[in-house]
């Protein structure tokens, strides 16, 4: 295991190497990544600071630093004072957006996920579980949602869950190769649907609770 020093010196590496590079300039998302041990939201033995996406098992995975740099950094665009995270994982972007200073609630549907590494860094986020598509309505309205990871169509039921002037920041998965290049954009409830601006290219799989039903061949 690596020592607390070197781990502290791959933190920097991190936040100075792959996400300040990509346009992510907030010091309360690069402070907090700095401070946070990554290493304890995956799996042992898991490569923390490499510049990819970690695998959770069962087809789920932590978002690359870069990734999860911007999508925080959209989220406190506005200065939100509450969050909601749908898809949380093992918590920690939600643990990154409650140590910049936000109120945050953590969705997740599979509970295997959702480790000691929440409660053990960030214990002031509220940690739910139900269907993500669902959003978590009991806890609303949100100033903002988060989806941690890449999804065909913003669930309609998210826009309900909004305060006004709340927004939707979600990676939106290319149709025609999910799980390949997607889109981060930033949503707001427009006309029944959302009004979205797509703001950066990137690499994010499907979250598996939104991927499309196998279709049926005869």
């Amino acid at each position: 295991m690596a020592d607390t020093d070197s781990l502290a010196v791959a933190r920097d590496y991190m936040v100075d190497s792959q996400v300040r590079p990509n346009h992510v300039h907030d010091l309360r998302i690069t402070g907090a990544m700095r401070v946070l041990p990554r290493e304890a939201f995956i799996p042992a033995g898991g490569l923390a600071y490499a510049d990819a996406d970690l695998p959770l098992g069962g087809g789920r995975y932590m978002l690359k630093p870069m990734v999860a740099g911007q999508l925080a950094q959209l989220t406190l665009e506005k200065n939100p004072a509450h969050v909601l995270v749908v898809g949380a994982g093992s918590g920690y972007l939600a643990a990154v957006l409650s140590l910049a200073g936000v109120d945050v609630v953590a969705l997740e549907e599979e509970t295997r996920l959702m480790g000691t590494a929440l409660a053990a860094h960030a214990p002031q986020v509220q940690a739910v579980t139900g269907t993500l598509e669902a959003g978590w309505p009991a806890g609303g309205p949100y100033d903002a949602i988060v989806i941690e990871g890449a999804v065909l169509d913003i669930p309609p039921a998210l826009a309900a869950q909004l305060a006004p002037g709340g927004r939707v920041i979600a990676i939106l998965a290319d149709e025609a190769a999910p799980g390949g290049l997607g889109r981060i954009a930033v949503a707001e409830p427009a006309g029944g649907g959302y009004a979205h601006v797509e703001l950066f290219d990137c690499t994010s799989r499907l979250l598996p609770q939104f991927a499309p039903a196998p279709a049926f061949c005869f």
